[in-house]
């Protein structure tokens, strides 16, 4: 999942320096055990793997501005239409441009409602 999260970043516009190892390692293995035991389950199913990626990107971006090291980062290039599975969201860029705020807001949030789907009862 690490590589798929360096790789969504680039899709973004943001390379992930050698100094940003530790911190998405950290941020991948958090948001596994946040959705394994929010989901009560033993592995990421295929089914949330996306969801995962996005949400550890949410948090690495959060994270990096929470620092100030945010500063170049430029949302209208990276945002213009976000897809996943069958849901879609598009950011205007004219009148109403994107925040980074929204941005982060949307990946570390959009898919938590797919999460109950994979949900199980503990015995």
């Amino acid at each position: 999942m690490l590589n798929d999260v360096r790789l969504r970043l680039e899709s973004f516009g943001y390379t992930a320096l050698d100094a940003d190892s530790w911190v998405l390692g950290f941020l991948v293995e958090k948001v596994t055990k946040h959705i394994l035991t929010a989901c009560n389950l033993s592995e990421i199913p295929e089914g949330l793997h996306a969801v995962a990626v996005d949400m550890a990107v949410g948090e690495f971006l959060l994270a990096k501005k929470g620092s100030g090291q945010l500063r170049d980062f430029d949302v209208e290039a990276a945002v213009k239409k976000i897809s996943l599975g069958d849901s879609s969201v598009s950011f205007d860029t004219g009148e109403e441009a994107i925040t980074l705020d929204d941005f982060i807001m949307h990946m570390t949030e959009s898919g938590k409602s797919q999460l109950a789907t994979f949900r199980r009862l503990p015995w």
